[in-house]
């Protein structure tokens, strides 16, 4: 007891100068031990000023102050007479940081957030932030399945009481998830029910996908994935009794195991409505998908509220609210449902306010909208207007929301948020490619001109066979009904000997006039009448075709050409879509009388399916054909079909399949024909590293098939060539660029095969 009498009185003497200071009026403050920090600065923190009274509560609430500024490690207050004297000892400031060993992470994005959190140069130093900097990074570390990372901070001291902060990072290699158990499954394989995880372990996409690397937040979210998996087949009450995350003592592999209690499987007994229902229920009752004597589906009791709710929705209950109320029979393993109706008041939309179009005029966004001002709520026309504006292909995203006016129960605001991306521009470079080889190219493109939405450009390029040069001018909005209009100029030489096909020279000349007329929301027909003077060369090199044609028809013609087409296009992007279908016919016919009289017909389809939020399947297909009718016995040869190649079936050399030049001067010198088959399906997904909806970038994992038919060559299916591969999607600031790598799969003896390929300015669809 004596000992620690002793030293609690040891205690109090050691403190009694700063808090045991008698009362006094303070005459002056003299500051001692400043270096850095002005005395001004502690003057306008200290709370005791001069003809102030200094008490011992005073003085404590004064150390206290000066400590919370975090620019002093230690404070000490002292009486000289009428004299307050402050002695204090500064905390270093910070002369450098210097990070060493981050590769996962970026450099520049972890010193703004130690900036943030106060360690910068200049800054004082505070351990306590410093040891909470050292956690969070192995916490971020953690995240990305670093484990072992050993984050190593050093202190050193430099003159005039600085210090230089060094943070050494030793990463360690990534833990991979070496095994997933579930323990408990009676019903489901566990093959089957790791089928729901995104986590797994390592494949031959995990490089890719980093399916492999531990996640607690994506954990959870495959958890979710397993209990829906299981409601949705009828496990009402099924439970995940525990996960259990175990790692290797050398922190490179992790063990899942999860406990899981299946119940019984349920059945639905029936269902009933009631509220204020608004519609009839025989309407109701189609829109749910919960049938008695089925198995019971959570997905399908919540897919049936929300199918009312986006019905009453399209009647301006923009507030609806649907709440499936199970009452549940667990003897008999069933269950029932109330579907409770509350509809709300009917809404209208007071105004459409747009945010985000610094460049485009209000008009251009308003035009394409389908919900109008002051007319009645409708979720569908909500939607449709958002999948038009992004289909300009003037935005890289369209958000739209709708908030209630305040003061007023039955009225929202549409407000339409867009992010513009850069479609005017000018370029002009030299490149290679697959088909042109070395090419300079110069483009003029003013896809929303002076803001208004209207399309300029001016294209010239030329290559090692083609010299090309147009202008084309668009008006979408021709009419206020929505019809648009396309004129064009254009002038092309070619030196097709140089592009390994049927060798000739042709000089073209032209003009058009195309105008789209809406049919419908998404359907389109497009009529179109041009001018194009042709000149053709030919000598004993020249492909057979070529030359026989010339002989036949003469070097010089002239033809006057109607273009009939029909599309319809629900596509929600038009750069990157990942939903929906487009059907495409087009027809061009030399006006009978013309120097030459042919027909051309393109078939198109393809559609989009999106599998989650990151993936999409596409397919597509192509059928064209043409021919020759009243004095023009076949097609032109110079309108010949080509397959192979970035655009048609990769893998191959450009416009290498298909007929030759037998029985002429180059045997194997390709020569295109009148009828051709193209398909495709692929696999969609983001670049690694970047957010599932990028707007710029995307890879592909895809098949390609196709083929070229002469005239009087059957359509043979089995002559048709595939191939497969990666491409790479990127919509760069000079216009869409596509790289592939491909290998074909039924390569034939003669066939030309290149494995790298790429296209600049072809769209990716």
């Amino acid at each position: 007891m004596k000992v620690i009498f002793a030293v609690l009185l040891l205690c109090a003497l050691v403190t009694a100068p700063a808090y045991a200071i008698e009362s006094f009026v303070v005459k002056d403050i003299h500051v001692v031990g400043l270096q850095r920090i002005s005395a001004g600065t502690v003057f306008n923190y200290l709370p005791i000023k001069v003809g102030g009274t200094v008490t011992p509560r005073r003085a404590r609430d004064a150390i206290k102050a000066l400590f919370k500024t975090g620019f002093f490690r230690d404070v000490r207050l002292d009486r000289s007479g009428d004299t307050l004297i402050v002695t204090v000892v500064e905390r270093p400031s910070i002369a450098s940081i210097k990070v060493t060993g981050i590769k996962e992470l970026s450099k520049t994005t972890l010193k703004k957030g130690l900036e943030q959190v106060g360690l910068a140069k200049g800054r004082v130093l505070d351990k306590s932030v410093l040891d909470q900097m050292e956690q969070e990074l192995k916490g971020q570390y953690f995240a990305r399945g670093y484990y072992a990372v050993e984050v190593k901070t050093t202190v050193a001291p430099l003159p005039r009481n600085r210090v230089a902060v060094s943070i050494d990072v030793s990463e360690g290699r990534v833990a991979k998830i070496q095994q997933i158990n579930i323990v408990g499954n009676r019903s489901f394989s566990e093959k089957e029910l790791l089928g729901t995880f995104k986590l797994g372990t390592p494949t031959l996409f995990s490089f890719l996908t980093k399916n492999d690397q531990y996640s607690k937040q994506q954990l959870a979210g495959d958890l979710e994935n397993l209990r829906s998996f299981y409601q949705d087949r009828g496990f009402l009450n099924f439970n995940i009794g525990s996960t259990e995350v175990s790692i290797t003592p050398d922190k490179r592999q992790i063990y899942i195991t999860v406990n899981v209690t299946e119940g019984k499987r349920y059945t639905v007994s029936g269902y009933t409505l009631a509220g204020n229902l608004i519609l009839p229920k025989a309407a109701l009752d189609s829109l749910i998908s919960v049938k008695p004597g089925a198995v019971f589906s959570r997905q399908k009791v919540v897919d049936s509220s929300k199918r009312i709710s986006e019905r009453l929705g399209n009647l301006g209950y923009a507030f609806a609210n649907v709440n499936a109320v199970p009452k549940i029979d667990h003897e008999h393993a069933s269950v029932a449902f109330t579907f409770f109706v509350d509809p709300g008041r009917r809404v209208y939309v007071r105004r459409v306010n747009f945010f985000g179009n610094n460049s485009t005029d209000d008009d251009v966004l308003r035009r394409e909208m389908r919900q109008f001002e002051d007319a009645q709520f409708s979720a569908s026309k909500i939607k449709l207007s958002r999948r038009r504006l992004q289909r300009l292909g003037l935005f890289d995203n369209v958000d739209i929301e709708t908030p209630a006016v305040p003061g007023a129960s039955d009225e929202v605001d549409m407000n339409v948020t867009v992010k513009e991306r850069l479609v005017n521009n000018f370029m002009a470079g030299i490149g290679y490619s697959d088909v042109d080889h070395l090419l300079l190219t110069a483009n003029v493109t003013f896809q929303n001109l002076f803001g208004t939405g209207k399309a300029l450009s001016i294209n010239g390029d030329t290559s090692s066979y083609d010299k090309h040069v147009d202008v084309t001018y668009t008006n979408p909005y021709y009419t206020q009904n929505g019809v648009s209009r396309s004129l064009s100029v254009y002038e092309s030489q070619i030196n097709a000997s140089a592009a390994y096909i049927a060798a000739y020279n042709s000089n073209t000349v032209g003009a058009g006039v195309v105008y789209g007329i809406p049919i419908g929301e998404f359907r389109t027909v497009n009529l179109g009448l041009a001018f194009e003077s042709v000149g053709l060369g030919v000598n004993t090199t020249s492909a057979m075709v070529a030359q026989n044609f010339v002989a036949k028809y003469g070097s010089d013609n002239s033809v006057v050409k109607g273009t009939l087409g029909w599309e319809r296009n629900t596509l929600d992007n038009p750069i990157f879509p990942r939903s929906g279908s487009y059907q495409h016919l087009q027809t061009e016919v030399a006006v009978p009388g013309s120097e030459l009289e042919y027909y051309l017909v393109t078939m198109k389809a393809g559609a989009y399916h999106p599998l989650s939020q990151r993936y999409t399947l596409e397919a597509r297909a192509e059928y064209d054909f043409g021919g020759g009718y009243g004095n023009t016995h076949d097609l032109p040869f110079y309108k010949n079909f080509y397959a192979g190649g970035s655009s048609t079936v990769r893998g191959f050399s450009p416009e290498s399949l298909g007929p030759l030049d037998v029985g002429g001067p180059n045997p194997t010198l390709p020569i295109g024909g009148n009828k051709r088959v193209l398909a495709n399906a692929s696999f969609l997904f983001p670049v690694p590293g970047t957010a599932a909806d990028n707007k710029s970038m995307r890879l592909s994992v895809f098949t390609d098939a196709g083929m070229v038919y002469g005239t009087g060559q059957p359509l043979e299916l089995g002559q048709m060539r595939y191939a497969a591969g990666l491409a790479f999607h990127w919509y760069s600031p000079v216009g869409p660029l596509s790289i592939s790598v491909a290998t074909p799969l039924n390569k034939k003896p003669g066939d030309n095969t290149e494995m790298f390929q790429f296209s600049l300015g072809t769209m990716f669809q």
